[in-house]
């Protein structure tokens, strides 16, 4: 029936629910107007259209679809559509900074320059950015290094270093480290902006190297837990990424240490130097530990070749340069394994395990390595960077 000007026109309950009620398989809608056809005066109105028809005389700009008004392409059948607007990869901003790899020292330095264009955060369209750096896989607490929070900009300059200790050419074969920013809210969790990840296969040994990339958004995992992860913080979210990529069956790493390996053919016996640790695990509430060293020479039948360390207070990268001497013929210890452990040291309760290491003959890589060199350089300190890791190297009871 053709309306009238001056009628109401009358709709029924149909076209006033967000749903499609026509027979047939279930169609995705993707416009509003598909909701609430258009009705006015004219031929049109009179046609019997399907419910979930959209109107011939809508303009070309109503039936294009949602990524043709964003001006991104339309994908292709069976691809997957990314769920975040069409700008994540532009309006999340730029982070320029650069990467040096020191072989001689075993250290990494980034020094974050500065970031452009980042997304605002806060409601009065800025953010209080903050950089974050990860090194991948591993275990986050333990290797988490963080600059200072730049507040009310967009175009944060920190020109600030962070140094990791202990990288070693093995590390920089495989790791990859992951820069975070990140929006800092005092009232409630930091707010995650976008990410950038470096294979450090790309540095060269003392060579600097300048980096201004674009900052990714992380897709987050689609697993249940991962679904909260919004509500439980970026640490959270970055915790349990981590878990996923390192996958099932690899140890977490929990910092490095530093030893020195010398036998002595003069005093018969091997000199064990516990030189320094760092970006030990966290182990106390206060975000720190308290770190001590315990060395093992198995198999040990009468357990007298326990050494320990004094306790470093309230820190994670603790130096101790303390050295212990284990009289022994160079045939026997070969076939000895040399255990390292690192302990938090609490008071009133048993003590904290952060990690180890094991040196020997059945050891794998730099930990085999440097054990072999130590027996065939007699009267010669070597000292080599170690992975702590998850795994206790022994069964033997807490400290």
């Amino acid at each position: 029936m053709r309306g009238r000007r001056g009628d109401r026109m009358t709709i029924n309950i149909q076209e006033h629910m967000a749903i499609n009620v026509c027979p047939g398989p279930i169609r995705p809608i993707r416009q509003i107007s598909d909701y609430f056809p258009r009705r006015g005066p004219g031929p049109e109105a009179a046609g019997g259209r399907g419910c979930g028809e959209a109107p011939a005389h809508l303009a070309p700009l109503a039936l294009a679809p949602p990524a043709a008004l964003l001006g991104a392409t339309t994908p292709d059948d069976g691809a997957e559509v990314d769920s975040y607007d069409s700008d994540d990869t532009t309006a999340l901003g730029t982070l320029e900074f650069d990467l040096l790899y020191d072989q001689a020292s075993c250290t990494l330095h980034c020094r974050i320059l500065r970031a452009k264009g980042l997304k605002p955060m806060d409601f009065n369209g800025l953010a209080d950015p903050y950089v974050k750096l990860h090194l991948l896989p591993g275990a986050c607490k333990a290797n988490k290094l963080k600059t200072k929070t730049q507040r009310n900009t967009l175009n944060p300059v920190w020109n600030e270093e962070l140094t990791y200790s202990g990288i070693t050419d093995d590390d920089i074969t495989h790791k990859v480290l992951r820069i975070s920013v990140c929006d800092e809210d005092k009232l409630s969790h930091n707010e995650f902006i976008g990410e950038i990840r470096v294979p450090l296969r790309r540095l060269k040994p003392s060579q600097k190297k300048h980096f201004n990339i674009c900052l990714e958004r992380q897709v987050p995992l689609p697993s249940p837990s991962s679904m909260s992860a919004a509500l439980r913080g970026i640490s959270c979210y970055l915790k349990e990424l981590e878990q996923a990529e390192q996958g099932p069956g690899l140890l977490e790493e929990r910092g490095r240490i530093l030893l020195s390996l010398s036998y002595s053919s003069r005093r018969h016996g091997l000199l064990v130097g516990i030189v320094r640790c760092a970006h030990l695990a966290a182990m106390d509430v206060n975000g720190y530990s308290d770190p001590y060293v315990k060395t093992y020479l198995r198999p040990d039948v009468d357990k007298k070749s326990k050494h320990k360390t004094c306790v470093k207070k309230k820190t994670l990268n603790p130096e101790f340069n303390e050295e212990f001497f284990y009289e022994m013929e160079l045939s026997t210890l070969a076939t000895k394994t040399l255990e390292v452990t690192v302990w938090d040291y609490d008071i009133g309760k048993s003590n904290d395990f952060i990690g180890g290491v094991s040196l020997g003959p059945g050891a794998r890589g730099e930990a085999q390595k440097h054990w072999s060199d130590c027996l065939h350089q007699p009267d010669t300190a070597l000292e080599r960077w170690h992975t702590l890791t998850s795994e206790l190297p022994g069964a033997f009871p807490l400290a």
